[in-house]
């Protein structure tokens, strides 16, 4: 066996996300990711408010809300646009306390002065897909008819964006997909985009991303052959089109409301052709679509790289402003 077949070996998926699997379908998660707690700031001097409500009682599902405390200053009369954030996770771990996830929110709130509503879904296998989805779509309904005093005294219901970042930029454009059928029943929230941060695409065949970074260090391939298999209805392959969105075609809607799709990511990334392909075909179906790829880096970067984040926030600022 020659050095390069060697190193094109896939890793074990199992130990690299520190899961086992139980008989019943569960799994172990034998790595706790460090949590933020949201601690309410309203008369001190934190530059974001964060604060946990609950949305869903039976399924303990919650959001977590951030707002800038600029909003607060009685001088401030104007309302903020929201974005509402679906976490990474490969829709198995994290949560919207974990505390990249909040690290993330929080500045996103900060350096775009708008409110961000980030969701804590029910994850897989004990919640396969379409649960995460269904939650999504859940809380966007919460948010337009709920009476929480920081979204009805300083959100902007008219300049909605649906953000996600890997599994939850996945979600992200699932809960567009399905809510663009029947928008009016949101007012008087009404979605202006979809934000896509390195979402978390896929097919059967391997793309040639995927081939050339087998044994990435941050997502490799082999992982998520294993994630998607714990989180697609049971029977289904990684042609469904929860994980394949080119295999369908839904877009009418979603091209009569006119909403901007933003794609993000870099080559660095085993995601980015299937990312790339995604973006071909939204442009042959007349959506309008922005895209920012980078060279090097590795997936989801701006999650844990300070700067990356701060030029990713420069770049959507020039999206909520519209």
């Amino acid at each position: 066996m020659s050095g390069e077949e060697t190193a094109a070996k896939p890793l074990d998926p199992f130990n690299f996300h520190h899961i086992v699997e139980n008989d019943d379908s569960t799994i172990q998660r034998r790595f706790e990711f460090p949590r933020t707690a949201a601690r309410p700031d309203d008369n001190g001097s934190a530059p974001v408010i964060a604060k946990d409500v609950t949305f869903i009682q039976e399924h303990k599902t919650y959001v977590r809300i951030f707002l800038p405390r600029q909003a607060l200053d009685k001088n401030n009369t104007k309302k903020l646009p929201l974005i509402v954030y679906y976490h990474g996770g490969c829709f198995i771990i994290l949560n919207a306390d974990s505390t990249p996830n909040h690290d993330f929110c929080y500045n996103l709130a900060s350096q775009l002065f708008a409110v961000v509503i980030s969701v804590d879904y029910r994850l897989a296998p004990e919640h396969c897909l379409p649960a995460g989805y269904d939650d999504s779509v859940e809380t966007l309904h919460w948010i337009k008819s709920t009476d929480e005093k920081l979204l009805r005294d300083h959100v902007d219901y008219s300049k909605c964006y649906l953000m996600g970042t890997s599994a939850g930029g996945n979600i992200a454009y699932h809960v567009g997909l399905h809510v663009s059928k029947a928008i009016d029943d949101l007012e008087p929230l009404k979605i202006k985009g979809l934000l896509l941060h390195t979402p978390f695409f896929g097919s059967t065949q391997r793309s040639g991303s995927e081939q050339r970074l087998i044994n990435d260090p941050v997502l490799p391939p082999s992982s998520d052959d294993v994630m998607w298999k714990l989180s697609l209805p049971i029977g289904s392959d990684r042609d469904h089109e929860y994980c394949n969105p080119r295999v369908v075609d839904e877009f009418d809607q979603i091209k009569k409301l006119g909403w901007l799709i933003v794609v993000m990511g870099c080559d660095g990334d085993p995601l980015s052709d299937s990312q790339k392909k995604l973006v071909e075909m939204l442009k042959r179906k007349d959506i309008m679509v922005e895209t920012q790829y980078k060279e090097g880096d590795y997936h989801a970067v701006e999650l844990l790289n300070h700067t990356n984040a701060k030029a990713l926030y420069g770049y959507l600022s020039q999206f909520l402003e519209n």
